[in-house]
């Protein structure tokens, strides 16, 4: 029996926060910050919030709701806000949301929040049981619950997926791409 078959962690002992001055280094061709970038901040974070959460290495499985609203300038302060959202027997689900404050204007912007897939890993290199998760307030039962939904969402939208590629007649539906910005070449 693993060690937290029936221990149990609140939210709030593994929340975590990263910030980071974006300088211009980071940022592209167009002066925006990366997304690649925003996108590796965003894992070290879930990696701190789910390895303080388990006691644990974990690896990042996926990666849901990478969407840049915003975007990030040269200058401006990112701060990412990470909490474990979910549990499994060895996955967390860990909820980010992105801010990036521009001191000289005063203004704060929320540019994304994603949700990474974490599982955790013992000495063995094999997933391990991580703690049970204790959910404080109603805010921590709302995003237990939205993430069962999620997965459920997710796997259905799979399983739809995988049924349309191998039910897929490429001749009937060759008209769709009258619609569409391409052209046949063959």
């Amino acid at each position: 029996m693993e060690i937290f078959e029936d221990t149990f962690r609140p939210v709030s002992y593994s929340r975590t926060t990263v910030s980071e001055l974006m300088i211009p280094a980071y940022a592209n061709f167009g002066g925006k910050i990366h997304g690649g970038m925003l996108l590796s901040l965003m894992d070290k974070v879930a990696y701190a919030c789910a390895s303080k959460h388990s006691s644990s290495y974990c690896v990042t499985v996926s990666v849901e709701g990478a969407e840049f609203l915003q975007p990030v300038e040269v200058g401006e302060m990112v701060s990412l806000f990470a909490s474990v959202n979910h549990v499994g027997r060895s996955s967390m689900l860990v909820g980010i949301k992105v801010v990036a404050e521009n001191f000289l204007a005063g203004m704060v912007k929320h540019t994304n929040t994603s949700y990474f897939t974490m599982v955790a890993k013992g000495e063995n290199g094999l997933p391990r049981t991580v703690p049970r998760l204790g959910l404080e307030n109603r805010d921590d039962v709302r995003r237990f619950l939205e993430a069962i939904k999620r997965k459920q969402i997710r796997e259905l939208y799979k399983s739809e997926l995988n049924n349309a590629k191998t039910n897929l007649e490429i001749e009937r539906e060759l008209p769709k791409l009258e619609q569409e910005r391409c052209r046949l070449l063959y």
